[in-house]
């Protein structure tokens, strides 16, 4: 059973939502770049990830890729998970997102006491409801540090980007106020990793949300989420998720996570 669970208000321009798995079943799933960093408290069986090589610690962050991978378990699982906005991360844990680039991070090697207190509430409270609760509740105490600084400089540039992920460094600079050589490095620091490879992961999602929403001309798709040409869209879009266009609408279909607002 999956659950979604919407933000409160104060925290909806950091956080996206939070997902609840729960599982008595074997699973293994093929997950892409969804362009947004998470952190995942498992409750029980923690997840598998073949491709690195490793399996999940009880606290992980799971940061930026640009790979795909398979998310496995064998049985009993009951994780919490938080899905932040692509440049929020930092500020709730203090630590820039390149570090946990392409990696699963074990949360006590954050060596964070308050991280640590919030995660053995969290894997030992009644529920899973009342482990999104206790999140939520320390997500909204990290609102009142300092530190906020370029924040909103990269979260306008992104707001383009998604508008239009053809966009060049330069403009997106440009609309920070930033130079390029400011905006590239404040871009990694709050994103995990540089502006033009997320362009690519954008890219690669708005393709998902086109074919989503039931676009089948490849040609059209490849235009709109500004691709060269239709090989170059289908040659990135394998790169992403493994498989083409096709391939994917015959396993049962494409869903876009950042351009897709869950309920």
């Amino acid at each position: 059973m999956l659950r979604i669970y919407k933000p409160c208000v104060l925290l909806r321009p950091y956080v996206r939502y939070y997902w609840v798995l729960e599982s008595r079943d074997a699973f293994s799933v093929l997950t892409y770049p969804i362009g947004c960093t998470q952190m995942i408290f498992h409750r029980r069986q923690p997840f598998a990830i073949p491709e690195l090589g490793v399996v999940q610690d009880r606290f992980t962050i799971s940061g930026q890729v640009n790979f795909p991978a398979h998310v496995a378990a064998d049985a009993d699982v009951e994780s919490v998970v938080v899905v932040f906005r692509p440049h929020a991360i930092k500020y709730f844990t203090g630590v820039s997102p390149e570090e946990f680039y392409n990696q699963e991070v074990c949360g006590a090697d954050m060596e964070s006491v308050e991280l640590d207190a919030l995660a053995a509430r969290v894997l030992s409270c009644d529920s899973s409801a009342r482990s999104v609760a206790l999140v939520e509740e320390w997500l909204t105490g990290c609102l009142a540090r300092a530190g906020w600084r370029g924040y909103e400089r990269v979260g306008c540039a992104l707001e383009r980007l998604m508008s239009n992920p053809s966009t060049t460094v330069t403009a997106l600079a440009d609309v920070a106020c930033l130079s390029r050589r400011q905006f590239e490095r404040t871009f990694r620091a709050h994103v995990g990793m540089p502006p033009k490879e997320y362009a690519r992961v954008a890219r690669f999602q708005k393709t998902l949300w086109m074919l989503q929403n039931g676009v089948r001309n490849y040609a059209d798709v490849a235009y709109a989420s500004g691709y060269s040409d239709q090989s170059h869209f289908i040659r990135e879009f394998k790169e992403y998720s493994g498989l083409t266009p096709s391939q994917m609408l015959k396993c049962g279909g494409a869903y876009s996570d950042l351009f897709t607002e869950p309920r």
